[in-house]
């Protein structure tokens, strides 16, 4: 969901007066603006450059509903504009609802109850490859479970030929001869982890959950869960807010 210009999304008041809309077509702002022909708030289409981005487009939102008498609030059909704070690693929704209500949440990934879709495609990761940070654990066997673990493990600590960040940790379990890999905040791509576990392990046999984000903090809600689970790779994305991420 991320978008560069920090800003997302558009809110439709519905038709209005001639006078109305002249009046909300006339209010300064860096963030937003009033379209007419659309009868919604939008996002300007210049790059805003000087205050802070929430507490301003927040002001701004109300500045232009305020505009709107009360009586023609019920025409508000409403909607969302998604903020990318520039202080702070996260995202927030201000959402106008339907009668003109202004209610803000800040992002709270959960992956509680969310979908899974098999992982098809590396194009599922919406993470760049460089700034992959992983979470979580695997267990799995192989033929030779002490060359899988040292192989795993070398690709960590390899990985785009740096120092390994964060913990990466590959061994081999003596009691059960299987390999089991503990992630917190590694740098590695997970495109290369999956590719390697399917290529070392025996047949369905990885089981585990991998939480896939970012170091790039500018980018808080770009993240999705790999899932192994019944000799299949899942992939989830997190509820961000109140309710489930929208149908891509």
């Amino acid at each position: 969901m991320f978008y560069e210009e920090g800003c997302h999304g558009r809110v439709v008041v519905g038709p209005l007066r001639e006078e109305i809309r002249a009046a909300l077509a006339a209010l300064p702002g860096e963030w937003l603006e009033y379209d007419a022909p659309s009868g919604a708030i939008v996002v300007r289409h210049i790059q805003p450059t000087s205050a802070p981005s929430l507490p301003t487009i927040a002001h701004e939102l109300v500045r232009m509903l305020s505009e709107i008498p009360v009586d023609l609030h019920d025409a508000i059909l409403g909607g969302d504009f998604f903020v990318h704070t520039e202080d702070s690693p996260h995202l927030v929704r201000l959402r106008v609802e339907r009668g003109g209500s202004v209610r803000i949440s800040w992002a709270q990934p959960r992956y509680t109850e969310t979908r899974r879709a098999p992982y098809r495609s590396e194009a599922q990761i919406p993470v760049e490859a460089v700034v992959c940070r992983l979470n979580g654990g695997v267990t799995f066997t192989a033929p030779d479970p002490a060359k899988a673990a040292r192989d795993v493990q070398r690709l960590a600590d390899t990985y785009e030929g740096l120092y390994p960040e964060g913990h990466f940790h590959a061994a081999t379990d003596a009691a059960t001869g299987t390999v089991r890999v503990e992630m917190r905040d590694a740098n590695l791509d997970a495109r290369l982890l999956v590719a390697r576990l399917s290529a070392l392990a025996t047949a369905g046999s990885v089981t585990g959950a991998v939480e896939v984000s970012s170091f790039d903090e500018r980018r808080p809600d770009d993240r999705v869960r790999l899932v192994f689970q019944g000799g299949e790779t899942w992939v989830q994305e997190p509820y961000l807010f109140d309710e489930a991420p929208a149908v891509r």
